[in-house]
């Protein structure tokens, strides 16, 4: 259902998602892991953000010092432009500046700026944050933005879902590093899975135990039971995760494994336990493993796995071959199927994999197509 939410977030154009302070610690602190100097010197660029409230500001400006950085820009869009509009309200911290304006408060986006100790406390940090009025409403594909997206060195936010695609080719059109949240299906798009099979973007370190909380603005009611909290205004997704072109420590940790006739005898999934051999695929040359714990550490051959492989993905270990879907699934020579089986299973679909299993065809969620490094 929470995956259902997400799905009607983004055709509401509901992107008002506010990011928890934990799991954004938690996420920087495995690049910190991997490398302490990673955002040393480096100018940090929050380019869809809501200053004022936004907990991607608060941790940069907190950690500006320990960090080691030279510059923290965070803007955000202005209320007007939203397309998903909720009651606004400026805050104190706005009305009281002396160039408050009204007018501009609800159609001009904001731009924080953290460079040195304002306050004369000897230390840089929240506090110092200065801010101003954007000429425009802050959307990151304006110029203005652009020139401040091409100023940074790393991006780090929560884009809107409506525009996760176009927001990622923003970033490759400068080749900038960036640590962003997205929807797990997102590794399915024509526009990013090449980005992740050639190593130019990969997941992050993730959220805790997988769920992600976000505050939302949006009414109680479209949310279901379960999924939203009313005592703390969290709504849970279990289908959202980092995605980074930044490494992390947990990336390069290949993955323990059991050999093919270990996992037929002591898998702890059914649908492997017990069997002789592996399903394999009646279009392409590649066997079914619907579980990542259960790859087969002896076999050389074409693997297909759930997307979710991608979070357990190292680089040394694995080699992605490709995706079987649509145009792509065709293009890695996945053979058509009888049409007399499209009667059998409406669902089934060209450049998608199929099995047969008792006389039926059966086709698996879109599956990402591997192969083990024999190096390992």
């Amino acid at each position: 259902m929470a995956n259902t939410n997400l799905a009607n977030a983004k055709t509401a154009k509901n992107d008002e998602f506010y990011t928890q302070y934990p799991d954004i610690q938690k996420e920087i602190n495995a690049y910190l892991d991997y490398d302490p100097n990673v955002f040393r010197g480096k100018t940090v660029l929050l380019p869809c953000d809501d200053p004022e409230w936004s907990n991607f500001t608060k941790f940069f400006a907190g950690h500006f010092e320990l960090l080691g950085l030279k510059k923290l820009i965070s803007t955000s869009y202005a209320p007007e432009s939203k397309k998903y509009k909720m009651p606004y309200q400026p805050t104190l911290f706005e009305t009281q500046q002396p160039y408050f304006d009204n007018d501009k408060s609800k159609t001009h986006g904001k731009i924080f700026v953290l460079t040195e100790d304002v306050s004369g406390d000897g230390r840089i940090n929240i506090e110092d944050l200065q801010w101003q009025y954007l000429e425009g409403d802050g959307d990151f594909r304006s110029k203005e933005i652009r020139k401040l997206r091409d100023e940074a060195d790393i991006i780090v936010t929560n884009p809107p879902f409506s525009l996760f695609r176009e927001f990622v080719m923003w970033l490759m059109e400068v080749g900038k590093q960036f640590i962003i949240i997205g929807n797990m299906n997102a590794v399915t798009y024509k526009e990013i899975f090449p980005l992740i099979k050639d190593n130019k973007m990969w997941l992050g370190n993730g959220f805790q135990k997988g769920n992600a909380y976000f505050r939302v603005e949006a009414p109680r009611e479209s949310y279901a039971d379960g999924v939203f909290d009313e005592s703390t205004n969290l709504v849970k997704f279990r289908n959202c995760c980092w995605f980074t072109n930044i490494d992390h420590g947990r990336r390069h940790q290949p993955l323990k494994l059991m050999t093919m006739a270990e996992n037929f005898k002591h898998s702890k999934h059914k649908e492997i336990r017990g069997r002789k051999d592996y399903i394999h695929y009646e279009n392409y040359d590649a066997i079914e493993v619907p579980f990542t714990d259960a790859i087969p550490d002896d076999y050389k051959g074409a693997m297909g796995l759930p997307k979710s492989f991608l979070d357990k993905y190292c680089p040394e270990q694995f080699e992605i071959i490709g995706i079987a879907e649509g145009d792509t699934g065709k293009e890695l020579g996945l053979k058509p199927f009888p049409p007399e089986l499209k009667m059998m299973n409406p669902s089934l679909r060209q450049g998608q994999l199929y099995y047969m299993e008792d006389g039926y065809p059966v086709k698996p969620y879109a599956r990402i197509l591997i192969r083990k490094k024999q190096s390992l």
